[in-house]
């Protein structure tokens, strides 16, 4: 005849489940924690690129923008000189007429 386990047994069985579970959860935290580790670095690594691909694309757009502004012209100017001459030619032909 078997005795039938009693509840320091089941208490047991138990604990030994829960050590086994924790061990496994611990085990899969500290792989995650591995990944993230490994990742930080290339993470860095890629940000101080992209940092640096963005500086220079900035640089060119930049001296685009300088080259623009050097050839454009000064329409500001040429609208007053266009306002001068169209009252010079008012009033010449005001006094011709």
């Amino acid at each position: 005849m078997t005795a039938a386990p009693g509840p320091a047994t089941n208490v047991a069985v138990e604990l030994a489940q829960l050590r086994g579970e924790t061990h496994t959860g611990l085990e899969q935290i500290k792989g995650t924690l591995g990944v993230l580790v490994e990742r930080t670095p290339r993470t860095d690594a890629d940000v101080r690129q992209l940092r640096a691909d963005m500086e220079k694309e900035i640089d060119d757009l930049q001296k685009q923008i300088d080259e623009l502004n050097r050839g454009r012209w000064p329409l500001a100017q040429i609208g007053a000189l266009a306002a001068v001459v169209g009252v010079v030619a008012a009033v010449i032909a005001l006094f011709l007429t």
